[in-house]
């Protein structure tokens, strides 16, 4: 049987966008030779629509272009994901299968996340229909579970359409469970799954079939449109079956991150602050590249601590990335907004307060350019600094996107190496310099902050693994610092809750995931 297998950036809050691909696609001639064609879940709507769909005029343009869709299907059939009010129960997300110019069965939705459940009702789960001769499981790839229960009847094929938000480990966890699921059934599968980035999410396809052996027939390509027709009674499996590591996987999904946050909002230029170090460095390299050195822009503001090779390391990673640059120095402003305090503050020593205001002049300057000529501010902060309070509101926190803000230090490492893999764009002394905010004289992180690679161990156990303070001594680590760490992380919800939204890549993001109290 052979099933054409859609991959595609889907546009939320837009069916009519959406309907120009889909059109496309149904009229490509693999399309039409296929028996089914399948496309991934939400696909008319987009996803995630958050409150956007109680409201009934989306409601009332998915359910037109749906129509439009089923006077396009004689002779086709189709598979394809939207939000639709189902009589006497409500409104559903499902999935709707067309044939021959009319609605032959729909699927509903039944185990629904905390944000669906408030806009969606629960649905039916995996539906069993029956086409060309074969029992069809369809369903979501959360009711996949559904399959493995004595009630199901026993599929010839399962179609899985898939809308998964990407972390590093998803790729991974999906393909194992789709291979566990066709070893569980002996039936094939055809997985379809959308890619494109939504704001703080990630969508990273990889879309898949396997026979009922197990043997992978096709496997798309992680963060790229893709469409392919796949008969699922081939017997051998793909000759190159790439598994691409986390960190290439991570690079492509901040690039399509960027890109698609710019492009779905009408934006085009980007600027950042370039401080010679390694946050904004590597945010740099990552903007120009996902937006050209021509849309993305960079401001060096040395004050009177920057170190000559900050500066020096800032200039040679614009000049790497093919950037425009402006050098505007705080010291100056700095001192007179010292001077204009002076009778508030009175004789008491400098501490944290100055340098708090150095990031504060910094922020402003930056946002003061974007305002000026039209462009989004990126935010440079990583996910160590979110965790510990480490970042100055209204400074160095400003910005639309926090493009590595679910990065570890230790990640941000590893990816800017990644990014000079070929040559070198991030200076090499950017990378192995000591990290340093410059706002006092000889100042290191680690004069405040464990060293990184403890210091991301030990949150990493803590955020993503969710272990308590006993659990984490009992690995071995200082209890002192154990107990430091956990307070500041505990602290500091306050601060994060005015940051900007991450992109998501970890699978316990702040804000998204990992939501706790402020006090």
């Amino acid at each position: 049987m052979n099933i054409h297998i859609v991959q595609h950036n889907i546009y939320t809050n837009n069916p009519e966008k959406n309907l120009e691909w889909i059109l496309q696609e149904l009229d490509t001639q693999e399309s039409k030779d296929a028996l089914l064609t399948v496309f991934p879940a939400c696909t008319l709507c987009g996803y995630p629509l958050h409150g956007s769909i109680a409201y009934t005029d989306i409601q009332k343009r998915a359910q037109s272009v749906l129509q439009e869709l089923i006077a396009h299907s004689e002779h086709r059939a189709f598979l394809i994901g939207m939000p639709l009010q189902i009589q006497d129960k409500g409104l559903c997300n499902a999935i709707v299968f067309v044939q021959n110019n009319a609605i032959r069965g729909i699927v509903t939705k039944k185990y629904l996340n905390p944000d669906e459940q408030k806009y969606f009702v629960r649905g039916e789960g995996v539906q069993m229909i029956q086409y060309q001769e074969q029992e069809i499981a369809i369903g979501f790839y959360e009711d996949l579970k559904e399959l493995s229960k004595s009630h199901m009847e026993q599929p010839d094929m399962i179609i899985c359409c898939g809308n998964n938000i990407f972390d590093y480990n998803k790729p991974y966890s999906i393909r194992y469970r789709m291979r566990k699921i066709v070893e569980t059934l002996n039936a094939s599968l055809v997985f379809s799954n959308r890619i494109g980035g939504e704001a703080s999410f990630l969508y990273a396809g990889g879309s898949m079939a396997l026979n009922a052996a197990g043997n992978v027939l096709c496997q798309f390509p992680y963060f790229e449109e893709h469409s392919q027709t796949v008969d699922l009674q081939l017997l051998t499996a793909i000759e190159h079956d790439e598994k691409p590591e986390a960190v290439e996987l991570v690079h492509k999904g901040l690039l399509m991150g960027i890109r698609d946050y710019f492009a779905k909002n009408g934006l085009q230029r980007a600027v950042i602050g370039l401080s010679g170090g390694i946050d904004s460095a590597l945010v740099c390299a990552l903007a120009v590249e996902a937006l050209g050195p021509d849309n993305v822009h960079g401001i060096l503001m040395p004050s009177q601590y920057s170190t000559d090779h900050s500066v020096q390391d800032a200039v040679d990673l614009a000049q790497n990335c093919g950037i425009k640059y402006d050098i505007v120095p705080i010291a100056d402003i700095f001192n007179q907004l010292k001077a204009s305090l002076k009778p508030v503050f009175g004789d008491r020593p400098e501490d944290v307060t100055e340098e708090n205001m150095q990031a504060r002049i910094r922020g402003t300057i930056v946002m003061a350019y974007a305002n000026k000529f039209g462009a989004l501010m990126l935010n440079t902060s990583n996910k160590s600094e979110a965790a510990m309070g480490y970042g100055t509101l209204y400074g160095d926190c400003n910005g639309a996107l926090a493009v590595i803000g679910d990065l570890y230090k230790s990640e941000v490492y590893q990816l800017s190496e990644y990014i000079n893999r070929n040559g070198i764009i991030i200076p090499q002394n950017t990378i192995d310099k000591a990290p340093s905010a410059e706002l006092r004289p000889g100042q290191k992180d680690s004069d405040s902050l464990p060293e990184y690679a403890i210091l991301d161990e030990i949150l990493n156990l803590h955020i993503e693994e969710e272990r308590s303070y006993d659990e984490i001594v009992e690995e071995g680590y200082d209890p002192d610092m154990v107990a430091m760490v956990i307070r500041k992380v505990r602290i500091n919800e306050w601060k994060r809750r005015q940051c900007p939204a991450p992109i998501k890549v970890s699978p316990m993001t702040f804000g998204i995931d990992r939501r706790v109290p402020i006090s």
